[in-house]
């Protein structure tokens, strides 16, 4: 199980570019396609991920693979999923000189920001479809999410809030809200 851990996060942080963010629809769908979590219990991760202090996606890698290998999946996880960043960082910082003006380079970089962008919304998407924030009927719990989501969304948005402080402020309205 440790090799798998360490074989999909490396391979995830290999072909992933443009942040955490961008990862966590690669991981959803690879633990949840292996059944070692199911939706919910993949984007409760992602919750606490957020709160902790780190990359999102390092930090869901660790709770994923202490929630599938103990302490060695945690830190095998977060190996594998940091080690592809650290190697090219390295290659490129040694080489950033001869291609930082590269026509092709900075083409390929600018092609990647739209992407990156539709991958966190359709990361945003389909964790607000799956886990019932957005559902097509009316009912006291719907109502309740769209506020929160609308209370989290203004704060960060208008308010400039420090995402940890809204992700807290939600869980806190969430106790209020339905219980």
């Amino acid at each position: 199980m440790l090799l798998q851990l360490f074989l999909l996060f490396f391979l995830i942080g290999a072909v992933s570019f443009g942040g955490g963010y961008a990862m966590i629809p690669l991981i959803e769908r690879e633990v949840t396609q292996r059944n070692w979590l199911t939706t919910s219990e993949f984007t409760d991760f992602v919750g606490l991920s957020g709160v902790a202090p780190g990359s999102i996606a390092s930090n869901s890698a660790t709770t994923v693979g202490y929630h599938i290998g103990g302490i060695y999946g945690a830190l095998i996880s977060s190996l594998a999923i940091t080690l592809p960043s650290l190697i090219f960082i390295l290659v490129m910082a040694k080489n950033y000189e001869k291609v930082k003006d590269h026509q092709l380079i900075t083409s390929a970089f600018y092609g990647l920001r739209p992407i990156v962008t539709s991958l966190i919304i359709y990361a945003a998407i389909n964790f607000a479809l799956s886990n019932g924030v957005v559902a097509f009927d009316f009912s006291t719990k719907m109502v309740g999410m769209f506020i929160i989501f609308a209370v989290s969304f203004c704060s960060l948005l208008s308010l400039k809030l420090h995402p940890t402080i809204v992700i807290i402020m939600s869980g806190i309205l969430g106790v209020f809200v339905f219980r």
